[in-house]
C-alpha cells in the first residue's frame, strides 16, 4: 500500500514566487462527496491525466493511489461526472530537509470559487522528518479539512465567509 505523507500551509506574502522553477495548470474533480472511505479524483495536468485514489483522513500521513488514464477519458470524466471541481496552477519550488535530502514544495494557487487561496504542500519520506521553513510559510493546516482539495471543491473558499 502507498503512503502519502504531507503537510499543508497556508503562503504569507509574494515571496515564495522567487523561488518557483516552474509550474503546470491542473482541473481537478472529485466523483463521490466527503461522506465515504475515500476520495476519488481524476485530474488534468499539463498533457496527462490521473485518476487518483486517498483515504479520506485528515492528517499527515494517509493511503494513496494513483494510476495513469488517457486524456479523453479524463477529460470526458470531469465534463460529466464529477460533483466538484477545482482548477489551481501548481508551482513547484525546491526545499531542503535534514540529511540533505531534497525536497520539493508544491504551491497551489487556486482559480476560480477558491481564487485568493494559496496552500503550499510538502510531501516528506516520514512523518518526524524536518525540512526548512522559508519565510513565505504561514500557516499550518495540515489538520484543517477545508483545506484538502476535494473539501475545497465541494465547499469553496469563496463561500466559506468570514471562517477562514
Amino acid at each position: 500500500m502507498a503512503i502519502e505523507i504531507e503537510r499543508k500551509f497556508l503562503v504569507a506574502g509574494e515571496g515564495w514566487r522567487k523561488a518557483v522553477h516552474s509550474s503546470l495548470r491542473m482541473r481537478q474533480g472529485y466523483l463521490a462527496d466527503t461522506s465515504g472511505r475515500a476520495s476519488v479524483r481524476v485530474r488534468l495536468q499539463g498533457d496527462e491525466a490521473r485518476l487518483n485514489i486517498k483515504a479520506a483522513v485528515v492528517g499527515r500521513a494517509r493511503a494513496e493511489y494513483d494510476y495513469p488514464v488517457p486524456v479523453a477519458d479524463a477529460t470526458e470524466i470531469l465534463d460529466t461526472l464529477c460533483i466538484g471541481l477545482v482548477d489551481k496552477t501548481r508551482h513547484y519550488a525546491d526545499a531542503a530537509a535534514t540529511g540533505g535530502a531534497r525536497l520539493t514544495w508544491e504551491i497551489d494557487e487556486f482559480e476560480g470559487d477558491n481564487a485568493g487561496l494559496i496552500v503550499a504542500e510538502i510531501e516528506l519520506e516520514s512523518a518526524e522528518q524536518e525540512f526548512s521553513r522559508p519565510d513565505w510559510l504561514g500557516l499550518e493546516v495540515t489538520d484543517d479539512p477545508r483545506y484538502y482539495n476535494h473539501a475545497l471543491a465541494l465547499r469553496p473558499f469563496r463561500r466559506w465567509g468570514d471562517e477562514a
